[in-house]
Order: C-alpha cells, then sequence, then structure tokens
C-alpha cells in the first residue's frame, strides 16, 4: 500500500515549510533575496579561513549590542551612582556578572578580528578597484570600534578608568589646532569630571551605535553587491581548477557554526575570567600604580613613551601623534592610490611594509604590556 508525499517521512513538515515560505515570499519577495544572496561565491585556496573574520566580527557587534542593551537597564550614568551601580549588576544581579564579562570579553575579540579583517583583506589585495568605498568603510568601522573601547572604559567609573581617560584625553589635547576644542568637548570642561562621563555615556550607546549601524549596513551592501574578492593566484588557474562555495547556503553555514563555537568559547572566558571593577574613582586620588592603556592602545603608547621630550620647537609627543595619524590616513586611501600590477616591484615593496606594519605592532604591543 503506497503513502502519499504528504505522510511520507518529512513530508508533511516539507508541506508546511514550503507554505510558510510561500506565505512569507508573497509578501515580501524573499525569494529574490535567496537568489541575490546566492550569487556570490567564495573561493577555496589555503588562505579561505580569513574570510571567516568579517562575519566573526558582524557576530561580535551584535554580542556587544545584546548584552549592552541588557546593562544599560540597571546602569545609572552619573559619577555618584555609576560604580554603585556596576557593583550592583555583578553582585545583586541574576548573571549581571557574566553579562558584563561577556560585554568586556567579547569588546576586545571585536577589535582583534576587525583588525585582523582589515589586515588579512589587505594581504589579499581585496581592497583594489573596484572595492575602494568598501576598504573606507572598513577602516571606518576600525576607527569606531577603538572610540567603543575608549569610551566604554570609562563607564564603570574606577580608578583605574579615570586616570586612563584623563591621560587619553590629554594625548588628543596635543592635537594641533583642534586639540583643545576636542580636549574640551569631550571631557565637558578642562578636567575629567562627571560631566566627562555622562559625555562618553552619550557617545558610547547613542552616537558610536548610530554610526556603527550606519557602516555596517554600507559595508555588508557593498560586500553583497560586489561579492568576495578572488585572490590573484586563484585566478590564474585554469577555470576548471578553481575551487569555490556558493556563500548561501554552505559558506554561511560554516559562519554559524563558527559563531556558535566563539560564543561559546567567550562565555567560558567570562566564567573563568570575569572583569573585575577595581576601586571607585577618586579625582584627588592616587593614579594606579603601573597604569596603562589597553592592549590595543599599547603601540600607540609605547611609541610616545620612546619619544624625546622635543624635537626641534614642536614637542615629541605631538610628532608622535601626527607621524601616527599620517599614518593611518595612509592606509585609509591605499586602495585610491595603490596600482601596481602582478609582477610589479611596489607590489612587493607594499607587501613587504605590510609584513613590518603588523610586526611593529605587535612587537610594540608585547613591549608596552611588560615595559614598566
Amino acid at each position: 500500500m503506497s503513502r502519499s508525499p504528504d505522510h511520507a517521512p518529512g513530508g508533511l513538515g516539507r508541506l508546511w515549510a514550503q507554505r510558510l515560505f510561500d506565505w512569507f515570499d508573497r509578501r515580501y519577495q524573499i525569494a529574490g533575496l535567496i537568489e541575490f544572496l546566492r550569487h556570490k561565491d567564495v573561493p577555496i585556496t589555503g588562505m579561505s579561513f580569513l574570510y571567516y573574520f568579517g562575519g566573526i566580527a558582524l557576530f561580535l557587534f551584535v554580542v556587544q549590542v545584546v548584552t549592552g542593551v541588557l546593562l544599560l537597564m540597571y546602569y545609572v550614568p552619573s559619577a555618584d551612582q555609576a560604580y554603585e551601580s556596576v557593583h550592583n549588576i555583578m553582585a545583586k544581579i541574576h548573571f549581571g556578572w557574566l553579562i558584563r564579562s561577556l560585554h568586556a570579553w567579547s569588546a576586545n575579540l571585536l577589535i582583534l578580528s576587525v583588525m585582523i579583517h582589515l589586515f588579512s583583506v589587505f594581504f589579499l589585495r581585496a581592497y583594489r578597484n573596484p572595492r575602494e568605498l568598501t576598504w573606507a568603510t572598513g577602516f571606518g568601522l576600525l576607527g569606531l570600534v577603538f572610540a567603543f573601547g575608549f569610551s566604554g572604559y570609562l563607564l564603570p567609573w574606577n580608578q583605574r578608568a579615570f586616570f586612563a581617560t584623563k591621560v587619553g584625553t590629554d594625548i588628543l589635547g596635543q592635537l594641533p589646532v583642534v586639540g583643545t576644542f576636542l580636549l574640551t568637548v569631550l571631557r565637558g570642561g578642562e578636567e575629567v569630571t562627571g560631566a566627562t562621563l555622562g559625555r562618553f555615556f552619550g557617545l558610547h550607546v547613542a552616537i558610536l551605535p548610530g554610526l556603527a549601524t550606519l557602516l555596517v549596513g554600507g559595508h555588508l551592501l557593498l560586500i553583497q553587491r560586489q561579492g568576495m574578492s578572488h585572490p590573484a593566484a586563484w585566478l590564474k588557474q585554469p577555470p576548471e581548477q578553481r575551487r569555490s562555495m556558493p556563500f548561501f547556503p554552505n559558506f554561511l553555514a560554516r559562519d554559524l557554526l563558527l559563531w556558535f563555537l566563539i560564543l561559546n568559547a567567550v562565555a567560558a572566558v567570562a566564567v573563568f575570567w570575569p572583569a573585575e571593577l577595581g576601586d571607585k574613582a577618586d579625582p584627588f586620588g592616587a593614579a594606579p600604580a603601573g597604569i596603562k592603556p589597553e592592549w590595543y592602545f599599547l603601540s600607540q603608547y609605547q611609541v610616545l613613551k620612546w619619544m624625546p621630550a622635543r624635537i626641534g620647537p614642536i614637542s615629541g609627543e605631538r610628532v608622535g601623534i601626527l607621524a601616527m595619524m599620517f599614518a593611518g590616513l595612509a592606509v585609509f586611501l591605499l586602495p585610491f592610490c595603490d596600482r601596481a600590477v602582478e609582477g610589479d616591484p611596489r607590489r612587493r615593496w607594499l607587501d613587504f611594509f605590510g609584513v613590518a606594519a603588523v610586526t611593529g605592532l605587535i612587537l610594540l604591543t608585547v613591549v608596552g604590556y611588560v615595559s614598566q
């Protein structure tokens, strides 16, 4: 006796799934969206793992948003209550310590993943025509995650964050022409006070998330529109030897699995190494011994530390800041200036400078971490 397809194993489930899909498709035309996603393919090479860091950064950004919203429900952005509200989150709110630790650790991993993604785009030469704006939006997102880290560091209003913010804003104040203006705007005056906390809070939970949402949306749209860049070595292969996978659903399924593993890894780190709070900020107290910026600012910190007091008529610190600004501008403009073709000696020089930059950042960060 034969059974109808509806009564075959899984047949009823497939029928309802198809009906649900048709219901949404009639209203929102999602079949076109799926087809749009399927047009993109991902080359399979020895460096294919680098393609996952963009998705990792996106996932960690979502983790930041979710945990940040949960913390926002209990946080009080005032100098009198900020520290106590964070202490209350960690000590009295169910799993509050875990949410704060997830927020802190995922923030560090977000910055690391964006940096790796940026360097991988550089070495894969995926920034060149026609992807100049994709690079520009990605570079802007790197600047925003640094700003997120800097602004969020002060919010617990502890002693370490207070003096780190004082030092950081002092460095911004060294910028020519606009330095004093930026320092006053960020601090809400000449010194770090409760007004500074309010401004950093607004920056961290309103202005930066708004800008990040616009840039993330634009970045993803450009990637979907243009597809993923194919490495030059992959393109040199005969067409029949080129291996690739569809972005949807093959690559996306692997991305989702990796996100799940990363969430578990971050949760494990948060459980065994929860975020600390320290002592409440005291503007009249002494700065904590050996105070240093977070790891993602250590390389810049070490460069400024090595600068002489003066270089001619200009302070060494200002020269160092200007040099780093010009280096950042050069990196931003790279896709608009790089016209070297494969085999051009200039291409090898760019690769050399890229390797030197990565090596220098790592060494400076290590030296900054171990130095007194």
